[in-house]
């Protein structure tokens, strides 16, 4: 970048040279402009305490003779209920415009007219009323002093040239340096090295800016955070999910010693499964992240959530509770892992079993749209006697046991996907309903004529 920046100076050099009158004269002419049009904004400027006190026309007649615009016939007030205060020179419908509500709305800038601009500075008034502050500026103003400027501008313009090349091949051989090292640093960082650092003493790190070299400073410190935090957060996970291998080594051996039959199967699987999970957490802490498997998304929502409402049958035919299923009879395919979406159906299906009495039904639906996948888990209970609290991370319902993290982690999976989580009442059941939808618009390609399909239910006693 320092040779590009040297090679534009050269340039920008060569063309003045050659034509430095044309974009000079563009310069002061826009600096006249630029003059004429603050002076005017101060004009503008200098009506707002009149106008935030009083919007009587004699009281605003009076500030704009107080005014070097208004002595001069070029300062105009458009009051909010129509009235006109001064010379004004365009149409109200020039600077407003009514909208759908039937309120009008008001919009400043200049508006060319006979002449010269008008500027127009809209002004807060009482009870949230608008006035516009009209201000013309000849085109006298706005060429004023162009021609002294260009005479003295012409002398220097040769000498401004050349400094401007030396200033830019000096300052840019100690920026670009520093900038592009650290910039380097920070996508090494980005893309997973952890051990990248940028050099803030010794002579590679010699002529960089002080605020460069404070941003090194900083990019060093958020880096060795990064990497205490990361490894803190492992062993942390790893510790306490080894904490849970001897009560899940006593759960098997019960499980093991509980026979025949269906529930004992389930019971067995699901210890199975509950130590899969622990190992596979231990693995995933202590493993590096540059060594983490990249992550797949997408399931089909019918296919897991038809497993586990047949793995929590069992239990729920131990404790006779009528169930339900409906709308599992078309793939549903989610922008989701599998096992993010099997945790949060057992959270939502755990919640039926932890806070409704023993014999309480409930019932599962599915439903698709061409757009959403929404999961509906309804139970015969109480229901939910304040829904916003229960959603909210560490809430929970209050029973003994519950931590609150369930139905947040049913949440962030809804939200991940642009969709939302719904607490309510069950039409059917009478109790608790959580609609979840999950948003497949943008990332699954549903059928373009697949349509709302409610389902008839099934009740399994």
């Amino acid at each position: 970048m320092r040779w590009a920046m040297v090679k534009a100076a050269v340039a920008g050099t060569v063309m003045v040279a050659l034509a430095f009158l044309i974009p000079l004269g563009l310069v002061v002419q826009h600096t006249a402009r630029d003059r004429a049009i603050t002076t005017a904004q101060r004009q503008a400027a200098a009506l707002g305490p009149a106008l935030a006190i009083t919007t009587d026309q004699a009281a605003i007649a009076r500030a704009l003779a107080s005014t070097d615009a208004g002595a001069q016939d070029r300062l105009a007030v458009h009051l909010p209920d129509g009235p006109v205060v001064g010379n004004a020179r365009i149409d109200p419908g020039q600077f407003s415009s009514v909208d759908d509500q039937g309120e009008r709305r008001f919009r400043g800038g200049t508006v060319r007219t006979g002449g010269g601009y008008a500027l127009l500075e809209p002004v807060a008034v009482d009870n949230g009323r608008v006035a516009v502050v009209e201000v013309f500026v000849p085109d006298a103003d706005l060429s004023r002093g162009v021609g002294t400027a260009w005479l003295v501008l012409s002398g220097v313009a040769l000498a401004l040239v050349a400094v401007s090349v030396a200033v830019a091949d000096r300052m840019g051989t100690r920026i670009v340096r520093s900038a592009r090292r650290l910039a380097a640093a920070a996508r090494s960082l980005g893309s997973g090295n952890l051990a990248v650092r940028v050099p803030v003493d010794g002579s590679e790190a010699a002529g960089a800016p002080e605020e460069l070299r404070e941003a090194a400073y900083a990019f060093n410190a958020m880096a060795d955070r990064v990497v205490h935090l990361l490894a803190a957060e492992r062993e942390l996970a790893a510790d306490l999910s080894h904490r849970l291998r001897t009560p899940l080594t006593v759960l098997r051996l019960n499980a093991a010693a509980l026979g025949a039959g269906d529930a004992a199967d389930a019971t067995r699987h699901a210890v199975a499964q509950l130590e899969r999970e622990v190992d596979q957490i231990i693995r995933t802490a202590r493993r590096d992240p540059v060594d983490a498997p990249p992550v797949v998304l997408g399931c089909d929502a019918t296919e897991v959530i038809r497993e586990r409402v047949a793995f929590w049958s069992a239990l729920a035919e131990d404790e006779g509770r009528p169930w339900q299923l409906a709308g599992d009879a078309e793939p549903a395919p989610v922008p989701v892992q599998r096992g993010d979406l099997a945790a949060a159906v057992d959270a939502l299906l755990g919640n039926v079993f932890r806070h409704t009495a023993v014999g309480t039904a409930f019932a599962v639906d599915l439903t698709v749209t061409e757009d959403a996948v929404t999961v509906l888990v309804g139970d015969a209970g109480p229901g939910f006697a304040d829904p916003a609290p229960a959603i909210r991370r560490g809430a929970g319902h209050g029973g003994e046991g519950s931590t609150g993290l369930g139905l947040d982690i049913v949440r962030k999976l809804a939200e991940g996907t642009g969709g939302d989580v719904t607490l309510g009442r069950a039409a059917a059941l009478g109790g608790a309903e959580i609609a979840v939808r999950l948003n497949t618009r943008t990332q699954v390609e549903l059928p373009r004529q697949q349509r709302r399909r409610s389902g008839r239910l099934i009740r399994k006693d």
